[in-house]
């Protein structure tokens, strides 16, 4: 490992990143970040320096310039190889020059080259991005700057350029960064919580509309900056229209007024507790090396294959009889324990438990694309719908054909992802998820892994709102065209965005109204107008450029070049990047040539150290930096000095907790059965919980298990509500005389006094 940082000469002596500030606004539910890098070069010889770095896989960037000495040049928007040949152009006329491209592989990665930066000469670029933010279950908004980018596994046979990657400690990080937010809503700001540290929430409203938040001192630069921000009636929904560009052409998307209709609906109770009792689940887990790294640096003991396979055991334990499932684990390879999906029972859920305890971060690389072509190919199950669940830590170099095939697939399931620790790719767990219809969740920091995914499997058993309508409150002679897909449903927890284009003499709308067949859903929204400063315009256009894309990927090789010339002019258009578009700016009024050979230099990164290789071999990316932060290559999928994969050693196991060892013990069917292993759990002897029983011996061993998770496992209740509804609904069906009787008897046993209604008895 080479202990240097920033750019570097051949000498290893820095060019240094100076300093870093990011600036995040935030109006609602939709974010602005503006960041600015300061960069110096203090060698003899002109400077051509490389960044690669990542943004949200969502995020549109509109805005590109460089401040050099007393000139401002702002980048525009061309075509890519025209970008990339102007840019050589300049460089080979000795001018200096700015170019700013997304990765062909994914749409979270984007590479900035700063050519020609003279000696002595300082730099500092600005590059601003619009992003919506996700709804996490609880209703949070997330925001996240990465400064952590996982390398990508590049799958056998994939193209794309090679790279040579160097990391140093994050100890020695020499520049400084500032990040401030700000942020607004109609709806009172509740509270704003971080990963990292911050300063204290300042609002600046009395009606707590409005408040401002800062990292706080000494940051570490060893994990995202993470923002989860939380509003009071999070469910109100909300329609903004936004006006057109005066200098664009009128009947054009940048021209005519946008409007954008978020939806975030809470359903009725009746509807909540009403869960499925069918459906096939099928869990595919990722088995890289990386997957043996502890899932935060404050429980090392805690590996992330460890806490997928504690998820696995929560969930197996929580499905409904008579449901089927089947469970995947992929690396380089994919393994799966049953050929076909099987029915839940007893048996299956046994045979299934044994082979996940036996599983370890083992299989090598990140190849999820063949693994769910093979999900893909069995035959569905009549009335079971598909449910897919997708743990990953990393990312592939195959990211669009991943997102690609999960939406060929749509009609036929629904995908839930769980992007786990630092630096998984945004652009695959968030892209998986929308082409899925299902939900996307990241487990950062001190975040544990089941809560998350337990709230995931509740969304999977909830009915959807279907049958979705809207109509425009337009005046006579008005239209709207929508821009978004069609939603097909609405799932508690989710929320769905609609973008329409307005043209006629549209004035003020009225209201829109959104309806639904399925549970009689009828939404009014009140219209706002906009002041995002073409913010809605922006998000609507990248919304219909991915789309684009996405066609022009299912038709190449057609010879039909229609829809990426549609794609290059919307993208020109609104100054929204696209993978066939690209930034380029280019000094010409800086008088004089710059003169001497030209030096190429990568930007080097720190490494979060954790027991994680050197890599190297199919590893593909250059070497990287971040727009606003610095970042650092870690848990990659690991590869020894001959490019073969292999595992991180995992840490020794700690025992299980007293939640998961009762867990363990339950049957398929809900039941617990009296013996030494449930009263060791119970912290009695059997002795005494014999001594205490009534009559019924099955009830009894059930009421208690009940009785002692609502009575000291509260705190984690999530994670094992729905195996208790499971356990309530067995006891109930029995219908013994003496459940009160059991009750009271096991509250006198374990020294509480847990409700007969409170266990939904």
């Amino acid at each position: 490992m080479v202990n240097c940082c920033g750019l570097v000469t051949d000498r290893k002596e820095p060019v240094p990143l100076k300093s870093i500030d990011a600036q995040l606004e935030v109006k609602d539910h939709v974010a602005t970040l503006v960041s600015t890098l300061n960069y110096e070069n203090k060698e003899d010889k002109p400077l051509e320096a490389v960044f690669v770095f990542p943004l949200p896989g969502d995020a549109a960037v509109c805005h590109f310039s460089a401040q050099i000495g007393e000139t401002h040049i702002v980048a525009e928007v061309k075509e890519k190889q025209q970008a990339q040949e102007e840019y050589d152009d300049a460089l080979s006329s000795g001018q200096q020059a700015f170019l700013l491209e997304e990765s062909d592989e994914s749409p979270d990665i984007f590479s900035l080259t700063v050519g020609s930066l003279p000696p002595g000469e300082s730099a500092s670029i600005r590059l601003e991005y619009v992003t919506e933010l996700a709804v996490q279950a609880d209703d949070g908004l997330r925001f996240c700057l990465p400064a952590v980018l996982n390398l990508r596994y590049q799958p056998q046979g994939s193209e794309g350029p090679s790279v040579q990657v160097t990391s140093v400690p994050a100890s020695l990080v020499p520049y400084s960064l500032s990040f401030s937010a700000q942020v607004s809503s109609p709806r009172p700001i509740a509270k704003i919580e971080s990963s990292c540290s911050l300063e204290p929430l300042q609002y600046l409203k009395a009606d707590q509309t409005q408040a401002t938040v800062k990292l706080g001192a000494g940051h570490k630069f060893d994990r995202d900056v993470e923002l989860l921000i939380y509003y009071k009636d999070a469910h109100q929904p909300s329609a903004v229209v936004e006006a057109g560009q005066v200098s664009a052409k009128p009947g054009s998307l940048m021209g005519d007024p946008v409007v954008m209709v978020s939806l975030y609906p809470e359903f009725p109770q009746s509807v909540m507790s009403s869960l499925a009792t069918c459906g096939e689940f099928v869990f595919l887990v990722d088995r890289s090396g990386s997957m043996g790294c502890p899932m935060n640096n404050s429980t090392p003991q805690e590996t992330r294959i460890s806490s997928a396979k504690d998820t696995l055991l929560l969930l197996l334990k929580s499905l409904p009889m008579g449901c089927y499932f089947n469970i995947y684990s992929f690396g380089s390879s994919f393994e799966h324990i049953f050929p076909t999906s099987v029915e839940y029972s007893e048996k299956t859920m046994k045979e299934a438990l044994e082979k996940v305890e036996k599983m370890g971060s083992n299989l090598g690389g990140t190849e999820i694309l063949q693994p769910l072509k093979h999900i893909y190919s069995q035959a569905c199950i009549s009335k079971h719908p598909r449910q897919v669940f997708v743990f990953t830590d990393g990312g592939g170099g195959n990211t669009k054909e991943v997102t690609d095939l999960v939406k060929k697939n749509a009609g036929s399931h629904r995908c839930f992802s769980f992007g786990i620790g630092e630096g998984a790719s945004s652009a695959l767990i968030n892209g998986i998820a929308k082409e899925g219809g299902g939900h996307a969740q990241f487990i950062t920091g001190a975040d544990r892994m089941q809560p998350k995914v337990m709230q995931s499997l509740r969304f999977a058993l909830q009915p959807a709102v279907e049958d979705i309508s809207v109509s425009w409150g337009l005046p006579k002679g008005a239209s709207a065209t929508v821009l978004s897909p069609p939603i097909k449903a609405i799932f508690q927890g989710q929320r769905s965005l609609i973008y329409a284009q307005l043209t006629g003499q549209v004035g003020s709308p009225a209201s829109h109204f959104v309806f639904s067949k399925t549970f009689d859903l009828l939404q009014m929204l009140d219209v706002s107008p906009s002041c995002l400063r073409l913010t809605v315009h922006r998000l609507a256009a990248r919304t219909v450029i991915r789309s684009l894309e996405s066609e022009e990927r299912t038709r190449r090789g057609q010879q039909d070049e229609k829809v990426k010339k549609k794609v290059v002019e919307l993208s020109i258009q609104s100054g929204v990047s696209s993978c066939f578009t690209a930034f380029i700016a280019v000094n010409k009024d800086s008088g004089k040539a710059v003169q001497g050979p030209l030096v190429r230099r990568n930007l080097q990164k720190p490494l979060i150290v954790s027991s994680i290789y050197e890599c190297s071999g199919l590893l593909k990316l250059t070497s990287c930096t971040h727009l606003s932060s610095s970042f650092h290559v870690t848990g990659g999928d690991d590869l020894d000095s001959e490019g073969s994969t292999r595992s991180v050693p995992e840490p020794p196991q700690p025992h299980k907790d007293p939640l998961l060892q009762l867990v363990s013990l339950q049957k398929a069917s809900g039941s617990w059965m009296l013996d030494e292993d449930l009263t060791a759990v119970l912290g009695k002897t059997k002795e005494e919980v014999e001594k205490a029983k009534p009559e019924l011996v099955g009830l009894w061993a059930s009421i208690l298990a009940l009785i002692w998770l609502h009575a000291f496992k509260m705190d984690a209740k999530e994670e094992w509500e729905l195996l208790s509804m499971k356990a309530a609904s067995w006891i109930k069906a029995q219908n013994a005389p003496c459940v009160s009787e059991c009750v009271e008897a096991g509250n006198k046993l374990l020294g509480c006094s847990v409700k007969k209604e409170a266990l939904s008895l």
